[in-house]
């Protein structure tokens, strides 16, 4: 055969196995589309209907009413955005003096630092909770989102990689012309970082929004709940309406499939051009 043909099979082959992969991540999707648009007596019909003969468009009204959707997407929304700003300004701060900045025992931090990826979040759970107990903080967001400001190791970790990419020539050119760490940081080394930052925004926005275990722990009150739990509860009162139910999960999770539908070039290159260089 010759090196075309070759090639040519090579490539039906990978893409063959790329769109069968697809497919298979994509089941559980439309079965959740298809799902929140049948009637109740189309839920469990022998052989599935992939496409339902009525579309019922009002399973996400329904989804909408039944409980606080719009409170509770505010707090959503609040939690996630103050989340996410505290999360990239710690991270890449911290992550440029990891980078660029020489102290003593830098390095050795750093595999500090890095080593407490490694512990699971079980274990700091209690403690936690404990301190936060003692400093007033249950029932607020405060929990939920000071950590975010105290910088992440994995978050950091990523902003360092992408960090040591960016010649040393500017930030020396900087320091020449008068320019403070500070300085050079925000107006320089952050503008050049967008993808590094938009991948951490990502991560920090899906790990908020879809989280249940934090709101579960420190939210008491009905009125500061989140997503995650008021369609806990919307599970709990209405887990028969199977249709109603997959219409409100749909809501939830639409924002996080639209937010990486729009920036997922820059999530792609973010996380490829941290690895260049370490």
């Amino acid at each position: 055969m010759s090196m075309k043909t070759v090639e040519l099979l090579r490539r039906v082959l990978v893409y063959g196995l790329l769109i069968a992969g697809s497919i298979v991540f994509i089941m559980p999707l439309a079965w959740l589309l298809s799902t929140s648009l049948k009637g109740d007596t189309g839920l469990f019909q022998i052989p599935p209907q992939w496409i339902p003969e009525t579309f019922h468009w009002d399973n996400y009204r329904k989804a909408v009413e039944t409980f606080p959707f719009f409170r509770y997407t505010l707090n959503t929304v609040f939690i996630t955005v103050m989340s996410m700003i505290g999360a990239m300004l710690s991270s890449s701060y911290v992550a440029y003096a990891f980078a660029k900045l020489r102290w003593p025992g830098r390095d050795v931090w750093f595999v500090i630092f890095l080593a407490t990826m490694m512990l699971p979040g079980q274990v700091t759970m209690i403690p936690l909770f404990i301190l936060f107990k003692k400093l007033g903080w249950v029932d607020t967001y405060l929990p939920l989102i000071v950590p975010y400001y105290f910088g992440s190791a994995f978050y950091i970790f990523l902003m360092r990689q992408f960090f040591l990419t960016i010649p040393k020539d500017l930030s020396e050119a900087a320091k020449m012309d008068g320019s403070s760490e500070l300085y050079t940081w925000w107006r320089i080394f952050l503008p050049l970082s967008m993808p590094a930052l938009a991948t951490l925004g990502i991560f920090t926005f899906t790990l908020t929004w879809n989280d249940f275990l934090g709101p579960l722990i420190y939210l008491s009150n009905p009125d500061d709940f989140t997503l995650a739990l008021g369609l806990r509860g919307f599970q709990q009162q209405y887990g028969t309406r199977w249709n109603v139910m997959m219409a409100a999960s749909l809501l939830v999770m639409l924002p996080t499939l639209v937010l990486f539908f729009f920036f997922q070039r820059y999530f792609i290159e973010g996380v490829t051009l941290t690895g260049v260089k370490g």
